[in-house]
């Protein structure tokens, strides 16, 4: 056991593996935003779509991780007090707050796909393949491009999509609950400020820990019924499915372990008491590099190929006059609507 005094800073061990996680953390998020910003680039007439939405979950997810070893270094170093309180645990929530919603929004989509058979009836008459067909062959402009960028009207959120919006606000709304009894709990009341911490952390890795298992199960389902579709895509999507069923209910019951049983999610509120370097920085190591930065950078390898590139208005309506100069022009659209129908589907039924 190492004795340190009130205002010193943490062992060079634990330091190092808070620099160590910062900058793997700072790694992930800028290589999330660099991606979106690549496949913005690639992908402007869509808007906001689901692959989008995940880069920036993540990036935002690990900048805020990033924020919270840094400060954590320097509020240890500096000695202040109010970061022990609700200023450090507002810091150290969000950004768990938005890893778990990222994976339970992979998660409603895999639950989509599941029951997809029951819902194939409405989800035929929200999306239908000539209404899709006609919205890519509508010229965009620039600024119907920007307004489709900048706002969120035009993403097509499903109703279990709607869920996973609801809980994670719920989830942000009882953290801040808990953010002011903390900082109540700092006067002289009946109010403990680390239970009150202690309460939400195994709560919430609880929640954490029924996700993996989720994860888990639907991955597996997924996994059945992608193996007995034979082509090369479908197996791909199927390896992919069971890598993060497989990586998710292995890091979340780690990291949820960690946050059960030991204080490692409440270093925030350390005031120099008495601290073993190595086995804290090894929990350290499995609560959050485990548990929250190999899930993130699975998810950016699986999601890592660009969508392709954005065929221009003037070359689709040239190939549209050959087409139609053909001698099977009564035969072809009927075709070329199918296929559309088809790529749609296709599109849709993606469980990445």
């Amino acid at each position: 056991m190492i004795k340190l005094r009130e205002g010193t800073c943490y062992p060079k061990a634990l330091m190092g593996v808070n620099v160590g996680l910062a900058s793997v953390d700072a790694l992930i998020a800028v290589l999330a935003f660099a991606q979106l910003m690549r496949i913005h680039s690639r992908n402007t007439h869509n808007g906001w779509t689901r692959q989008k939405v995940f880069h920036l979950m993540i990036g935002s997810s690990n900048l805020g991780y990033f924020l919270y070893f840094l400060l954590t270094i320097v509020a240890a170093c500096k000695g202040w007090i109010f970061w022990s309180h609700s200023c450090g645990f507002v810091v150290m929530a969000f950004p768990k707050i938005l890893f778990l919603a990222a994976f339970l929004l992979l998660l409603s989509f895999w639950v989509d796909l599941c029951h997809q058979s029951n819902d194939e009836e409405d989800e035929d008459d929200v999306y239908s393949p000539r209404e899709a067909l006609l919205e890519k062959n509508k010229p965009n402009s620039n600024a119907d491009s920007r307004r489709r960028c900048c706002s969120f009207r035009a993403v097509k959120v499903g109703s279990r999509q709607k869920v996973v919006v609801l809980v994670t606000l719920l989830v942000f709304l009882l953290m801040l609950v808990a953010a002011v009894l903390i900082w109540i709990g700092r006067g002289r009341n009946p109010i403990d400020s680390s239970v009150v911490a202690r309460v939400y952390v195994d709560l919430f890795a609880l929640a954490v820990l029924l996700l993996g298992v989720a994860l888990a199960c639907y991955g597996l389902v997924l996994f059945l019924k992608m193996s007995k579709v034979r082509s090369e895509r479908a197996s791909s999507e199927m390896w992919k499915v069971a890598g993060l069923a497989v990586v998710s209910v292995l890091c979340f019951t780690s990291s949820a372990a960690v946050a059960v049983f030991t204080d490692i999610p409440l270093l925030f509120n350390w005031h120099g008491q008495k601290i073993n370097g190595v086995c804290t920085s090894l929990l350290m190591v499995l609560y959050y590099f485990i548990g929250s930065s190999i899930p993130s950078a699975f998810v950016l390898w699986v999601m890592r190929e660009l969508p392709p590139p954005l065929v221009t208005f003037s070359q689709q309506e040239s190939r549209t006059i050959a087409f139609i100069s053909d001698s099977s022009a009564t035969v072809q659209p009927q075709r070329w609507t199918a296929a559309a129908s088809v790529q749609n589907q296709v599109s849709r039924a993606s469980p990445i």
